[in-house]
């Protein structure tokens, strides 16, 4: 991995490529990038104190609508500015954008505190933690999202009715369908990884238009850096093809949902080992490793709006659609919520298998990390059995709750979740999420019209 260039480095870049404009972003509840482009001279001034930026970002929704019951923000306030801080070893230039300089930013200080509702900043905290335990967490997301040829006012001119899939059929690993498309095949990959976002691998999935995109493993923060830019990168790339990409957690009730996995490993200080293998072990897992899937199992209850944050989220979370229902865990098992992965001592692994590629991988890899630590200080025992056969059967050990609003409440009363996160977060973040609950709740949709219109 190359070295993140220095303040002095990257001022004397910006001067000797008389660079004009700068971009910055941050990601909201949501995991939706909001940002700015800036000047040189503004983007050096603020470089030790920030940028003003109206705090109304995380005092509203993804479709820009006030939420009415937070604290951190909103009339009350007059919403004010909060300084958002750069991090300059985030720097890559936007290929597809003339290679314009890019940064991510949060609202935080250097030890992750600041503004306690800010998902990276949390995750940072978070990262700090683990760090300060002696250990290394290394950690890598993949997402499937659907391809579209659409564009946003097709979209909305015909009212998301007879949506374009890029492709027919279900067409899963086909080399078929992405020599079809290739141009656009080729630039995800070649661009994505130009833009510091480097893919293990690029695949159909089986879906009309569908894709998976897997992301190489890196330290925690910079995977969910990654993550967070992948989204937002696929979407911008997709549009100069004249293609709309949709990281929907389920978009049609007939086709299969899109995930967005999260695979982890503890490792020693330096990576010389990872600390989640033990050869001795029938299934090649260290009691550490075993303490952390414990943690995980055990807080999943109280945390799943951090890995299910929409409505639609729970659309995917249904028996027999690739996604998991119960509280379960098995070696290399795509029915459980929890796979373990041991083919080697380089590779063994545990990914969470809950998120959906709706999610803000900021909260979802804060949440796996969080509750896998949790699981080790408190030397939890692995006590849920390994299913041997159909995850979606074994609902011994309880299932996955079935609506955002019930994992919510869960999540709102939980005295783990808040002795995770702090009480601050977790009252923002179960508002944000009712409030979710309260716009779907007002909604007449197009099953109630097909339904009741005529008949009733």
């Amino acid at each position: 991995m190359e070295r993140a260039m220095n303040e002095q480095e990257i001022t004397s870049y910006l001067h000797e490529n008389n660079i004009q404009k700068i971009k910055f972003a941050f990601a909201d509840m949501d995991g939706v990038l909001r940002g700015k482009v800036i000047h040189p001279k503004k983007f050096t001034d603020g470089l030790q104190s920030g940028y003003g930026f109206c705090d109304v970002v995380f005092g509203w929704d993804s479709s820009d609508k006030l939420y009415d019951k937070v604290d951190v923000t909103g009339w009350h306030t007059g919403y004010p500015d909060r300084p958002c801080r750069v991090d300059l070893s985030t720097f890559r230039t936007i290929p597809w954008q003339d290679n314009m300089p890019f940064f991510l930013a949060d609202f935080s200080s250097a030890d992750g505190n600041d503004l306690p509702v800010c998902p990276r900043s949390l995750l940072k905290r978070v990262a700090a933690q683990c760090e300060q335990m002696g250990y290394h967490p290394e950690f890598a997301q993949e997402f499937e999202w659907f391809n579209f040829n659409e564009t946003p006012q097709t979209l909305l001119d015909k009212g998301f009715d007879n949506i374009q899939p890029l492709t027919p059929g279900m067409f899963g690993y086909s080399i078929l369908r992405t020599s079809q498309n290739s141009d656009f095949f080729n630039d995800l990959f070649d661009l994505l990884g130009k833009f510091n976002i480097p893919l293990e691998g690029l695949h159909t999935e089986t879906g009309p238009g569908v894709y998976e995109g897997a992301i190489l493993h890196s330290p925690i923060i910079e995977a969910a850096d990654r993550a967070v830019l992948f989204k937002t990168a696929v979407k911008e790339i997709a549009y100069k093809h004249g293609i709309v990409a949709s990281f929907m957690a389920k978009w049609n009730a007939d086709l299969p949902g899109c995930g967005g996995h999260i695979h982890q490993s503890l490792w020693s200080p330096g990576q010389a080992k990872n600390l989640f293998f033990d050869e001795t072990d029938p299934d090649k897992m260290s009691e550490l490793h075993k303490q952390y899937l414990a943690g995980q199992l055990y807080c999943l209850p109280y945390l799943l709006p951090m890995y299910a944050p929409n409505i639609n989220s729970y659309k995917r979370l249904v028996e027999g659609a690739w996604a998991p229902t119960t509280l379960t865990w098995a070696v290399e098992n795509r029915t459980t919520a929890f796979r373990v992965l041991n083919s080697s001592p380089g590779y063994t692994r545990l990914e969470t298998r809950i998120p959906g590629a709706d999610v803000n991988p900021y909260l979802a890899m804060a949440a796996a990390l969080a509750s896998g630590l949790y699981g080790i200080k408190n030397k939890l025992k692995l006590k849920i059995p390994r299913t041997a056969g159909n995850g979606y059967e074994d609902k011994k050990n309880g299932s996955i709750a079935p609506n955002l609003y019930d994992a919510t409440m869960a999540m709102k009363d939980s005295p783990v979740a808040k002795s995770l996160f702090g009480e601050a977060f977790v009252e923002h973040f179960t508002q944000t999420r009712l409030w979710e609950c309260k716009q779907f709740a007002k909604a007449v949709t197009d099953w109630e019209l097909k339904r009741y219109f005529e008949i009733i």
